[in-house]
């Protein structure tokens, strides 16, 4: 059975794991989770980078730190994993759900304004599959109408907008480090802050509202609770895992977008015949193959491919229901404008196995055999 994922395991993890353990000190903040602070904010050139126990967690302090609050609304799109939603739903705002673009699967720059409200505080851009929203539209929307920037890159790391790293352009970036990213620490992820002014706020709030990170620099002399916070710190074991991993971060990515690339390339006779559609990458976006999918004719033409492709010992999921027509969407949100791709497009997106390590022999199965389903007709 090829499965559709395979966290990715460099070698070096329980080493250092191990040196974590050995150290006596397994809580968050120990040496490994320094170590992966100083490198994230030197390769992407972000001001400051906080691990956090999940995408979620840094999704949820990101909404915190943006001051949202009940009766406040956040533009996003419908298109995302739940957790984009419900980081604005636990500060008590509203989720408001915009269209899609087509080619990216990403919000609908377009749709942004005319979603606007007075109440409307903060927009989440969602960098759907490492390939980048179109920042400077949105960034020129939020700057006009006073909002907040988030991007939820989860899927985003190493990927870049026209040379920007994803996660360090809006006012706050999260990563996710689960074991599907391409990138991981298990569970885990980081909140990326572009302002230097949010940092104390961002350190009390991840420290369960204490200002135990200055006492540690020497800047005060106890440290004692002084606002609201939460535990956000990933145990220092995990963060020795996701260490090994960025010592391998380009080996990774390098390894990655070979499988991507070939993929395409297999694919492309079938896309250009207008058979199925595959991923559509901007000129001013470089992504991470975080994944490769295509799309199919409609939700029929999908169940069969996954049916087959099963059948055949490989496993292909489909993505995200959109969170507008989810119970939970219709609760605590509502869609702004019309929903012409959103849905559809769902319906229609499936995704192949790609993973560090993915053998060519299994890769080139699953295309076999997908080529195999999609040219009898």
């Amino acid at each position: 059975m090829i499965s559709f994922n395979v966290p990715p395991f460099i070698g070096t993890e329980l080493d250092y794991v191990k040196q974590a353990i050995d150290a006596h000190k397994i809580c968050g903040d120990g040496q490994f989770t320094q170590k992966c602070h100083a490198y994230l904010e030197e390769r992407f050139g972000a001001q400051k980078v906080l691990l956090t126990t999940s995408g979620t967690t840094a999704l949820e302090m990101a909404a915190i730190l943006c001051g949202l609050k009940k009766g406040d609304e956040v533009i996003v799109p419908s298109f995302t994993f739940s957790s984009t939603a419900t980081a604005i739903v636990l500060t008590g705002a509203t989720p408001v759900f915009v269209d899609i673009r087509p080619d990216t699967m990403n919000i609908d720059e377009t749709k942004i304004e005319a979603a606007i409200t007075d109440r409307t505080r903060a927009i989440m851009a969602v960098h759907y599959a490492g390939v980048a929203c179109e920042m400077d539209t949105i960034l020129d929307i939020a700057a006009r109408h006073n909002l907040k920037v988030i991007e939820d890159a989860a899927q985003g790391v190493m990927s870049t907008y026209k040379g920007r790293a994803l996660g360090t352009i809006g006012d706050f970036g999260c990563f996710s480090f689960h074991e599907t990213k391409n990138y991981s620490m298990g569970e885990g992820g980081a909140l990326l802050i572009r302002s230097p002014e949010n940092n104390d706020a961002a350190e009390i709030l991840r420290e369960k509202g204490t200002n135990r990170a200055r006492f540690f620099r020497g800047q005060v002399d106890k440290y004692t609770w002084v606002d609201y916070g939460s535990s956000y710190l990933p145990s220092d074991m995990n963060a020795a895992y996701l260490w090994a991993q960025l010592q391998e971060a380009d080996r990774i990515n390098e390894n990655r977008l070979a499988i991507w690339k070939t993929y395409d390339e297999a694919f492309a006779p079938l896309a250009e015949s207008g058979r199925i559609e595959v991923p559509s990458v901007p000129a001013d976006c470089v992504h991470n193959a975080h994944m490769y999918y295509i799309k199919l004719r409609d939700l029929e033409d999908r169940t069969a491919f996954i049916s087959c492709m099963k059948d055949n010992g490989i496993i292909t999921v489909f993505h995200y229901i959109p969170l507008h027509s989810a119970p939970a969407g219709l609760k605590f949100g509502r869609f702004h404008g019309e929903d012409r791709y959103t849905t559809s497009e769902s319906d229609r997106l499936v995704r192949l196995p790609l993973y560090y390590g993915l053998t060519p022999e299994d890769q080139q199965h699953v295309i076999r055999t997908a080529l195999d389903f999609l040219n009898r007709d």
